[in-house]
């Protein structure tokens, strides 16, 4: 697309001015700490501020420093984490605290390139790290800024395709003021998070209203664009609590390469098709377990929606008379809390009355 400079200029210099009397009061907002930033961007990736804040501010607590971060187990970490979901962030965290702790010297790398060599870190947060903390002219391209530009700039190219991908880079990076680049990424990061909205933009009261392609072709719904979803896949976790006489329970630490890595969860058997209690109950999983329990509980289907699988789940509270092998990973019914879960089994564990 052709650029305009004149654009250009009314574009930054009106973010500015409306981010500068309008920004939210936020802790990360008052400091350049990059250990901070990087932290904040971690957590809001996936996350609305409102959300994210309460941990941030429980991690900062914890671990002021990247050194007291990369010393911490990944369990505590990963417990301090349940509730975000997308865990490999919080493992990307914990590795990312270490290599920074034992390579740089737990002081947080300062040029793009080494920034954007860590792990977990992509493009956006690098820039964002980069400009924030060191004020280096490196523009931050995230859902906010996708859509802002694609509706004031009226572009139709999906914003997930290679094409895509580079075009609003480029023009971001010539929108960018390049004297305040911290100041105009977050200018328009917030402006994208709270007006230029993904349904129900405040169109009305948007200050880039009269230069808004969209509005003015009253295309802002079908903007920005985006290439379909990879298929949506369907799995069914039936999970059993299973409870013995000295009021021990299984458990299981996650370690595959799946959802829910590093997180434990109780005894599980998947299936590729909704399967009743009576058909579990004579399957070879149970059968090591003998027949001598009771049927403590049954909880109704939960649902659990990840951004690519949805996950249909039940519960069953099992109780045994005698006492599980040695071989087995049990823990102390009054101890299960303490463990890091993903939501899902969290959720159920909350209402369970015998935890």
């Amino acid at each position: 697309m052709k650029f305009d400079p004149t654009m250009a200029s009314f574009f930054g210099d009106t973010l500015l001015k409306w981010y500068l009397a309008n920004k939210r009061d936020l802790p990360w907002r008052h400091t350049n700490d990059p250990y901070k930033i990087w932290l904040s961007e971690v957590i809001l990736q996936q996350t609305q501020v409102i959300q994210g804040l309460s941990y941030y501010n429980t991690f900062v607590k914890t671990f002021p420093t990247v050194k007291d971060l990369a010393k911490a187990k990944e369990d505590t970490v990963l417990k301090m984490w349940q509730g975000l979901g997308y865990y490999s962030r919080a493992r990307n965290l914990h590795a990312t605290a270490k290599m920074v702790s034992t390579i740089y010297k737990g002081v947080f790398p300062k040029t793009y390139e080494e920034i954007r060599s860590l792990k977990g870190v992509g493009n956006y947060t690098a820039a964002a790290i980069s400009s924030l903390a060191y004020n280096m002219p490196y523009a931050v391209v995230d859902g906010n800024v996708y859509r802002v530009l694609s509706r004031v700039f009226g572009i139709t190219t999906p914003i997930n395709s290679t094409e895509g991908i580079k075009q609003f880079q480029e023009l971001a990076n010539e929108l960018l003021l390049k004297k305040q680049p911290g100041l105009y990424n977050q200018a328009i990061m917030e402006f994208g998070a709270r007006y230029c909205k993904p349904s129900n933009p405040d169109c009305e009261n948007c200050v880039l209203q009269n230069k808004c392609i969209a509005y003015s072709k009253d295309k802002v719904a079908q903007l920005p664009v985006k290439l379909k979803k990879i298929k949506i896949k369907d799995r069914y976790f039936n999970y059993f609590l299973l409870i013995d006489k000295n009021k021990k329970v299984i458990v299981h630490q996650r370690n595959k390469k799946d959802i829910w890595q590093g997180l434990f969860e109780l005894f599980l058997i998947e299936s590729e098709k909704e399967t009743d209690l009576r058909t579990l109950l004579k399957s070879k999983h149970l059968k090591p377990f003998g027949k001598n329990f009771i049927i403590e509980d049954v909880h109704k289907q939960y649902k659990h929606i990840l951004s690519h699988q949805h996950l249909h789940s039940h519960f069953y509270v099992l109780k045994f008379k005698g006492s599980f092998a040695k071989k087995y990973n049990t823990v102390a019914i009054k101890d299960l809390k303490k463990l890091a879960w993903p939501r899902l089994i969290d959720r159920f564990l909350q209402v369970a009355s015998y935890v």
